[in-house]
């Protein structure tokens, strides 16, 4: 078992921790010749992964009351979700490079199908693909009512961790060999989705926002708890996320007059560190609207209270897609948001230009379609 898991109570609370933006260079999230370092220690074919360690981690757990956000929800709510994803994820990174890590990017996540309160659950991740000092971990969510013991997909995503040294500066991690024609297909679909990952960063970071706007928006304040933390000082990164969810949530609520849900999430990219007592604001504002869906840009900001709210540095930055939906779960009609300022049409320009770029690309599939029946005895 890695040395690292012990701190954390086990995996049961392996959370990530925000990163440090001198850590998370795109380049060694994005260059395929990473792989090839020769800082990496590759394991020879057919030989087991040295030291132990192993490319696959599963949890198992009931979906909790306490994860539904809001009374008369529908199912376990996004953030929340999100937070298991970067608790495997997380245990998954350590467990392989036996260093403390990161989370530098989250993205490309389809909430398929709610998860009822009760149900169980299972959180797989493994590693797809590694660089010098990333890991490109796949993640599958599964759920099944216990009195019938059949897990049928929620949804799945890719997540990158960075490891780090005692310093936090990155370090190499050993090199993942694909061996299967799987695993072999999944590294393949991590890699084709580098060039996305890029253009969505790009285009995300080329945008500016203002009080110039009649947008709908939501900001809330307050401070990071020692309930927040993990064992290395920072804010857990699936805290974070959740806390982004509960903003850009209330935002679309507030807007429709209707219970809303996360459809998609992408492009959540960590910028540096959240700590304990740090001043958090979480602004949510909404870029567009469609028929049904609303598309929502989130900026978590944190610092030092001490300092004021004006010039909160940004940690997090992240898009979601929200629905309506009614008191049996259906989707509704979007009331609509027409943009005004300049400001608000660029920026609803920006969010159609983020959904033509996923179109552009084309990402293979992470996983195959679940044709075989999982039950919970397997």
């Amino acid at each position: 078992m890695a040395p690292m898991l012990a701190p954390h109570s086990s995996i049961s609370s392996g959370k990530c921790l925000l990163a440090p933006a001198s850590c998370l260079k795109l380049a060694d999230m994005n260059n395929a010749s990473d792989v090839g370092s020769g800082s990496a220690q590759a394991t020879p074919p057919g030989a087991p992964p040295a030291d132990g360690r192993s490319p696959l981690v599963t949890l198992r757990f009931l979906a909790a009351p306490t994860d539904v956000l809001y009374a008369g929800g529908m199912g376990v709510h996004g953030g929340r979700v999100l937070e298991w994803i970067d608790k495997a994820a997380y245990a998954c990174a350590v467990g392989w490079s036996q260093a403390y890590c990161v989370t530098a990017y989250v993205g490309h996540i389809h909430f398929t199908r709610p998860i009822p309160s009760g149900h169980m659950v299972e959180v797989r991740s493994r590693i797809a693909y590694t660089g010098r000092s990333s890991m490109h971990i796949v993640n599958e969510v599964l759920s099944a009512d216990p009195r019938e013991g059949v897990f049928t997909r929620a949804c799945d995503c890719l997540v990158i961790f960075v490891a780090m040294d005692e310093n936090r500066k990155s370090k190499p991690v050993p090199k993942y060999e694909p061996r299967t024609p799987e695993e072999i297909r999944v590294a393949e679909a991590a890699l084709s989705r580098i060039q996305l990952r890029k253009a969505i960063e790009d285009e995300m970071l080329a945008q500016s926002y203002t009080d110039d706007s009649t947008a709908p928006e939501l900001t809330s304040r307050f401070l990071a708890k020692p309930t927040d933390v993990n064992w290395g000082g920072n804010v857990h990164g699936g805290t974070a996320m959740q806390w982004i969810d509960e903003a850009a949530t209330a935002c679309t609520m507030r807007w429709t007059g209707e219970r809303t849900v996360a459809v998609y999430a992408g492009g959540i990219r960590f910028y540096r560190p959240v700590h304990i007592g740090d001043l958090i604001e979480v602004d949510a504002r909404m870029l567009r609207t469609d028929k049904r869906s609303m598309s929502m840009s989130v900026h978590l900001r944190a610092g030092d209270p001490r300092e004021g709210v004006d010039n909160l540095p940004v940690a997090i930055h992240a898009s979601f897609t929200y629905v309506a939906i009614d008191i049996n779960g259906d989707p509704l009609p979007a009331r609509q948001f027409t943009p005004q300022t300049n400001e608000d049409k660029r920026l609803a320009q920006h969010a159609l230009d983020l959904r033509e770029l996923r179109s552009k690309y084309v990402p293979k599939p992470l996983l195959k379609p679940l044709n075989d029946t999982i039950r919970l005895t397997d």
